[in-house]
This record gives C-alpha cells, sequence and structure tokens, in this order.
C-alpha cells in the first residue's frame, strides 16, 4: 500500500524582518527635515497580522499643516522653475533607490498594513518604481502630451491617500505632481504611515529640495485641513465615498483643482463560452488580492446561468488551496485586514446577508488567535436587492449573482451607484467590445483582472469619483490647462 502523502506538504517561508530598522518614533516631514508636531501629540501604528505595536508616529495638526503648505508654497518657485529634465532627474533616481530598497520596502508595507509579502513584493514595489520611471520620462515633454505648447504646473498639491495600497497610492500622487512642476503636502493613512516616512528617507537620499515634499500622517482632521488650506491649489484624494462626497462640499466654489478616486462594487461577467479555471484565477485574483480591500475588486461575480454550477464548483475548490496566515511567509495567499475597524465593518456586513437570506459559504480555515482575520467568503442566492450586493465591503468577500443574456449582465452590471471597474470573461473578442461599450465603469479587463501599468489610466464614474490617474490623462490633474 502507498503511504506517500497525496499532496506535498508547505514549509514555512518567512520573509526576515531583519532588512527593515523601524526606530521606535518618526516625526513628521515638513521642508527636508524630521520635525514633532507643533501640539506634541503622537499616534500608535500597530501590525494587522499580530497587533504588535510598529512605532509611534508624530500626528499632524492644523498648524503642522500650515507650516507643510508654507514650505511647499516657498519651494515651488525654484522647482516648478527648473528645466523638465532637471525634474526628470530627480524622479529618476527616486525611482532607482525604490528599486535597489525594494526588498525592505515590501517587508515594511506587509508589516504595516498585513497584505502577503508576494503582493508587496511582485506587485506593489515594481509598481511604485515603474510610476516615476514613467513620469519621470513625462517631465521634458509636456508640451507634447496633448495639453497644449506650455502648459504649467498649478502649485501645491494637497494629497490624501488611503491604507491599502500605501506606497503604491502615493506614487500615484507624487510621481505626476512632480513631474508636471507641483510641490506636495501628502498625508498618508494613520493606520499605515511607515512607508510614506520610509519615502521622506529616500526624498532626502535622492537630494530632492527643501519642500518639495512633506509628509504628514495623521487623522481625518489633518487631512481635512490639506483640503481646505487657501494655499494648496490642487486635491487629490483616494478612499471612501462618503468623506470624498465631503472634500468636494468642501472645494466647491473655490479655485482649487479637485480628482477624487473613491469606492467600487465592480462587476466580473463570466459567460458561458468563458474559459473555466482562467476565469477561477481571475475572479480569485479580483476579489481576494490584498483581502479584498480594493477599490476595484470584482465583488460582485455575474456568472451566466448555463454555467453557474459549473463555476462555482472549480471555484470552492480553488479556495479551498488558498493559504491564510503570517503575511510575511511567501506562500500565504490571504493575509491580515488593516484594522479592527474595517474587520467590525466586513463582519457586520456578511452577517447581513445571511440575515437576508444568502447562503454563505467559506473554506475549512483556521484563523491566527492574535490579528485582524476574515475567512475568504462566497454568498450565493444572492439578489440585487441585497445589502451585500450593493454596498462596497471591501473586505474579502464575493456575491455570486447569475445572468441568462448579455443584456441582462450589462443591465445588472451597471446596477450600481458606483462605476470604477468590471471585467468580461468570454472567448469572443466581439462579445468583449460589445458588453464593454455599455458598461459605465472606468476599467473595463477583458480575460484578466486587476492589471495596472503606470501608462493606462485608471478612475470612475459616478460615485466612484471623477479624474484619472496614470497614463498621459494622470499630467492633466496637475497642470493648469
Amino acid at each position: 500500500m502507498d503511504k506517500r502523502p497525496s499532496a506535498f506538504e508547505y514549509a514555512p517561508a518567512p520573509e526576515s524582518r531583519a532588512i527593515v530598522d523601524i526606530a521606535p518614533s518618526y516625526g513628521l516631514f515638513i521642508d527636508g527635515e524630521f520635525t514633532e508636531a507643533a501640539d506634541g501629540k503622537v499616534f500608535k501604528t500597530v501590525s494587522p497580522s499580530t497587533e504588535e505595536v510598529l512605532s509611534e508616529v508624530a500626528q499632524a495638526g492644523s498648524e503642522d499643516v500650515d507650516r507643510a503648505v508654507g514650505a511647499a508654497r516657498k519651494a515651488f518657485e525654484k522647482w516648478s522653475a527648473l528645466p523638465g529634465s532637471e525634474r526628470a532627474k530627480y524622479l529618476f533616481r527616486i525611482a532607482r533607490i525604490i528599486q535597489e530598497r525594494s526588498r525592505e520596502l515590501a517587508v515594511l508595507e506587509t508589516l504595516d498594513n498585513g497584505k502577503p509579502i508576494k503582493e508587496t513584493r511582485d506587485a506593489d514595489l515594481p509598481l511604485v518604481a515603474a510610476h516615476f520611471f514613467y513620469y519621470a520620462g513625462w517631465a521634458d515633454k509636456l508640451g507634447h502630451a496633448g495639453f497644449g505648447a506650455n502648459p504649467r504646473p498649478l502649485g501645491v498639491a494637497g494629497q490624501v491617500i488611503p491604507w491599502n495600497f500605501p506606497l503604491l497610492m502615493l506614487a500615484w500622487k507624487i510621481a505626476p505632481a512632480l513631474a508636471a512642476g507641483n510641490t506636495v503636502v501628502l498625508k498618508p493613512a494613520e493606520t499605515t504611515p511607515l512607508s510614506a516616512l520610509f519615502f521622506a528617507d529616500i526624498c532626502r537620499q535622492a537630494g530632492l529640495p527643501r519642500g518639495v515634499v512633506n509628509i504628514l500622517p495623521g487623522y481625518g482632521d489633518a487631512g481635512a485641513s490639506i483640503v481646505a488650506h487657501p494655499d494648496v491649489d490642487k486635491v487629490a484624494f483616494t478612499g471612501s465615498t462618503a468623506v470624498g462626497k465631503e472634500i468636494a462640499r468642501t472645494v466647491a466654489g473655490t479655485r482649487k483643482k479637485l480628482t477624487l478616486e473613491l469606492g467600487g462594487k465592480g462587476a466580473n461577467i463570466v459567460f458561458d463560452d468563458a474559459p473555466i479555471d482562467q476565469a477561477v484565477e481571475g475572479i480569485v485574483t479580483g476579489i481576494f488580492f490584498n483581502q479584498g480591500q480594493v477599490c476595484c475588486a470584482g465583488s460582485r461575480l455575474l456568472v451566466q446561468e448555463s454555467v453557474q454550477d459549473e463555476l462555482l464548483h472549480s471555484l470552492k475548490r480553488r479556495l479551498s488551496t488558498l493559504r491564510l496566515g503570517d503575511p510575511l511567509d511567501k506562500n500565504t495567499d490571504i493575509g491580515a485586514i488593516n484594522s479592527a475597524e474595517q474587520l467590525a465593518r466586513i463582519t457586520a456586513l456578511a452577517e447581513q446577508g445571511e440575515a437576508e437570506g444568502a447562503e454563505r459559504w467559506s473554506p475549512a480555515c483556521e484563523l491566527p488567535s492574535a490579528g485582524y482575520w476574515f475567512a475568504p467568503t462566497l454568498f450565493t442566492n444572492v439578489t440585487q436587492a441585497h445589502t451585500i450586493a450593493r454596498d462596497e465591503i471591501f473586505g474579502p468577500v464575493l456575491s455570486v449573482l447569475t445572468f441568462r443574456t448579455p443584456e441582462e449582465a450589462v443591465a445588472k452590471a451597471n446596477n450600481t451607484p458606483y462605476g470604477l471597474s468590471a471585467g468580461i470573461w468570454t472567448e469572443k473578442g466581439s462579445r468583449i467590445l460589445a458588453v464593454a461599450n455599455k458598461l459605465r465603469a472606468g476599467v473595463v479587463w477583458s480575460n484578466t483582472f486587476n492589471k495596472f501599468d503606470p501608462t493606462s489610466p485608471f478612475g470612475g464614474y459616478k460615485e466612484s469619483g471623477f479624474g484619472r490617474e496614470g497614463g498621459r490623462h494622470g499630467l492633466e490633474a496637475y497642470l493648469d490647462v
């Protein structure tokens, strides 16, 4: 009798923390120097997978915002006057340093955010460097970007970024702003401030002039102060729709230029001729990448009735192979939820889905005793009236709906206040084009999902915000055109 195991066993493969030297405390980065908050306030940042305190960070207030905006305004005169080719050199330097320190930054991001190391290492960090390289290339070609022969920078850009892709969202904001000749005051999310503070060190390492980039960790009040500051010319925000609406009200009637990248409830549409195994991989990437904490997540699966059973069988089998646990382990697929607050929201919405009659399923999954964890979950027997099919959950929760015709698929996909992303799975190119043209989504992926590139614009319709980041289009928001 063959007593060999039926499958290979995984051995732990942890990435070393030794490459990252996290200081016991960090200040605000204003005018090229780290400094305490004016009122002396600090807060702690913890690792979501263990709840261990990683560091103590200065908490910015309105007086600090005023100092940072003043530094950025002063730096703007010389920075904007530099030839584009000179600004490009700084961006190239930053990009190269990010590449050189990518392993360190990947471990740091995993510790502070909770996402698996293979995502920070293989997706986040390469994209961060790529964005700086890409916009470095535009810095001396702004007159050829399609926005007039001599487009001018706006001035001081106030930028507020979320916790789900801390360093990548920083790159999306800072790289085009600097390439266009603006200076920056950026507030990272309060749960993930560390990689932005390490980026401040990279700016010094690259010799970036003082005041061009200022980093202010803090809470919502700091973000609100940046948005409302009279000497901020441009506001860029990525985050929740509720906060985005508040920001839009704040800047209404002012001269400030505004871009908002907000929530989403992306539809992932699988037609009966789709390659099932390939579609399953795309579904898993679409909703379980970064524990579903992605604004463009494919959180609504629309599957054609005739292949529903086959697809669900394959999907459940695939989910049963996902590995949840230590985010620093290179084998881990599902990491920790970013905060206790976010875990509570995901849990409440999943329980509401059950209470409203949807059928809940998760693979057998042992959750660690410390940290913030939620097992990958899918709901069947979901209708468009269910809360879980309408509200953005921002967690590893997939709602499965069915359709019979392409027209019904389009109608259900568009039946949402959001319009950020969608996916189409079919072997027919003509169907991809026909359906994509009818979807009210800023990004439509065909036979793939969650693929990003710095040359490609990203943004939404309706309550998913307005404006585009990435590509040539991403420059427009930072130019006076």
